[in-house]
């Protein structure tokens, strides 16, 4: 038996176009020889649909699409994900489904047990979990069909899981003589690796074939991967799909191949997912063409490349926008920058309307010091001029800021936040310099006096971020101990670091929620963002 792993690009809501492309790669797995195609989870409706299935007619504009690829199901059958309606008197009204498709109709439906609801997720407020795990026969085969999280189950797979089924030890339990999981599971920084070695456990452990579709493409702050694999009874490695991009994969579960896996560096990885992050926001959004500010720095660089490589480099507007208090080298390195990646470049000072916006001000400010407040006037000046170019040339604005920033509040509302969408917002800035040599790792891409000098936001005289914040290093470990590991003042201490100056961190993190709740979307690669699957209050008094 062949089985093409269909890794394809969906949008969320393009029922038509999904349907379209599942048609597309079914046709194209027919010509290829295959018996079944095996298509990610919800890629009719595209993932994750959210609120979109509360309306009206969208349910059943997937389910038609359903019958109509079915009707189109001859030699080659198929695996879709789907939205199916829960025909029951109680529980949410929706399935997270799989059908099996074949011989011009739908032969069966499996609905998803697991329902996660852990950041980014939030299944369970739409979905009802399966009632059965119901195995099917297929031409010789008995197929176990899992979707995502339902092979996830397993209880010595993770060090404290959530669920205490184990779903693909209950499909072999009846029968099941090969596992079908297709997934959406979205990337960040390790997670391949770990998916693969988890889904390798679980076929040696129950001696089955596992074939594993996973979803590619962007879609809002999520980025997924794909790395769809073929897994044999032994647990060996038959197949593994490519990662960031769509692919057929076709294989015979039955082979005794054993591959190596292809190892690519988590920094390539990284740079991968915001690339494609990047593009796939903007086209699906709409926009062709993108435009960021260019100070000299080595955030607003990293982005720069990442739209680049994303959009063409003759789709990126790069604009320098110097004060008074912008050193001769940040202009250089810009223009630098960008006749290195081939942008579009722009020069536009500011001086003179930062001086109008001060003369403006000057009768109500008298006989106050400057202070943080004309420091953000110079923020918000760029900020606005680069939303007036992307209003009158449809550009989508990116905005530069990184983890760390965000994370203290290191930034300016309605100024260097102003964006449509955060390229490296979950990028710590210790990783941002991790990035940058990356890119430079062959040619000098990235000016190196753009590495090297101390990083700055030049809104006053010989400034450096740490006059306000510790080194990055620190920051980024206090950071990361807080958000990735919710560790507790004391615990962060005990590993070393200044009891004051933790304190001081904890106190910008959550002091700055509100500059978050307003910030541009930002693309997801670590375990746990600042974005909707990070829920805090904004009005609160914490004990730090």
């Amino acid at each position: 038996m062949k089985i093409a792993l269909a890794q394809i690009n969906t949008t969320v809501g393009d029922i038509g176009g999904n349907r379209d492309r599942v048609l597309g790669a079914l046709e194209e797995s027919e010509s290829l020889g295959a018996d079944l195609a095996v298509f990610p989870e919800l890629c009719l409706t595209g993932y994750p649909p959210k609120d979109l299935l509360t309306l009206h007619g969208f349910v059943d504009s997937n389910l038609e699409a359903l019958g109509e690829i079915a009707a189109r199901t001859g030699r080659t059958a198929a695996v879709i994900g789907f939205v199916d309606r829960n025909p029951g008197r109680e529980g949410r009204g929706f399935h997270n489904a799989a059908a099996l498709l074949a011989e011009g109709r739908v032969q069966a439906v499996v609905h998803k047990t697991l329902l996660p609801t852990c950041d980014p997720f939030d299944e369970d407020r739409y979905f009802e979990p399966a009632r059965e795990v119901p195995v099917i026969p297929f031409r010789g085969r008995t197929l176990g069909l899992s979707i995502c999280k339902d092979a996830w189950s397993a209880r010595d797979l993770e060090p404290k899981p959530t669920y205490v089924a184990d779903l693909i030890h209950n499909l072999v339990a009846r029968g099941a003589d090969l596992i079908v999981s297709i997934s959406a599971s979205p990337f960040e920084t390790g997670k391949p690796r770990i998916r693969h070695d988890m889904l390798r456990e679980q076929a040696w452990k129950h001696g089955v074939p596992l074939l594993y579709t996973n979803l590619v493409g962007g879609n809002d702050d999520l980025v997924f991967d794909g790395h769809s694999l073929a897994l044999g009874k032994r647990g060996n490695l038959i197949a593994a799909a490519r990662g960031f991009e769509e692919e057929i994969l076709v294989v015979d579960p039955e082979s005794d191949r054993d591959q190596a896996p292809v190892e690519v560096e988590d920094i390539e990885l990284l740079l991968r997912a915001l690339i494609l992050g990047t593009r796939d926001y903007a086209h699906k959004c709409g926009f062709r063409s993108a435009v960021l500010g260019l100070s000299g720095g080595i955030d607003s660089a990293v982005v720069a490349y990442i739209a680049a490589e994303a959009l063409g480099p003759g789709n990126v507007l790069g604009v320098a926008m110097p004060s008074v208090y912008s050193a001769p080298e940040s202009e250089w390195d810009s223009a630098a920058l960008a006749r290195n990646l081939g942008l579009r470049y722009e020069v536009l000072p500011i001086g003179s309307v930062y001086d109008s916006f001060r003369g403006a001000l000057e009768h109500t400010f008298a006989g106050l010091e400057p202070d943080v407040t004309e420091e953000n006037l110079q923020a918000r000046i760029r900020g606005t001029i680069l939303m007036a170019l992307s209003n009158k040339f449809g550009h989508l604005v990116l905005s530069t800021g990184n983890k760390s920033e965000l994370g203290t509040g290191y930034c300016t509302l309605y100024g260097d936040m102003a964006g449509g969408l955060a390229v490296i917002s979950d990028v710590p800035k210790t990783m941002v310099y991790t990035l940058a040599g990356h890119i430079n790792r062959r040619d000098e891409i990235i000016p190196l006096n753009t590495i090297v000098r101390p990083p700055t936001a030049e809104l006053r005289p010989n400034q450096t971020d740490q006059d306000t914040l510790p080194e990055y290093d620190i920051l980024d470990g206090i950071l990361d101990a807080r958000i990735e590991e919710r560790m507790s003042l004391e615990e962060i201490v005990a590993r070393g670091y200044d009891r004051e100056t933790v304190r001081t961190i904890l106190r910008m993190i959550y002091t700055n929620e509100y500059k978050r709740r307003q910030a541009a979307p930002g693309l997801k690669v670590t375990g746990r963002a600042f974005g909707p699957g990070r829920r805090f209050p904004i009005a609160m008094k914490l004990d730090l």
